[in-house]
């Protein structure tokens, strides 16, 4: 079970550090575009991929 959790870690570091990698500058356009957004919005992106993930946690098992 920590072996899983270990691995859905590092893939999600992988995928995260791949937008950044290969499109610097796109990435930055959009991290600057982001700190534009209202706070409200931000959390309810959020909370929507909280939600998302849960659903796929619960399905999963």
């Amino acid at each position: 079970m920590l072996t899983t959790l270990l691995m859905a870690i590092a893939i999600a570091f992988i995928i995260e550090g791949l937008i950044p990698a290969l499109f610097p500058n796109k990435w930055r356009a959009y991290v600057l575009k982001l700190a534009n957004e209202p706070i409200g919005a931000i959390r309810q992106v959020g909370i929507f991929l909280v939600i998302i993930g849960l659903l796929i946690f619960w399905a999963a098992n």
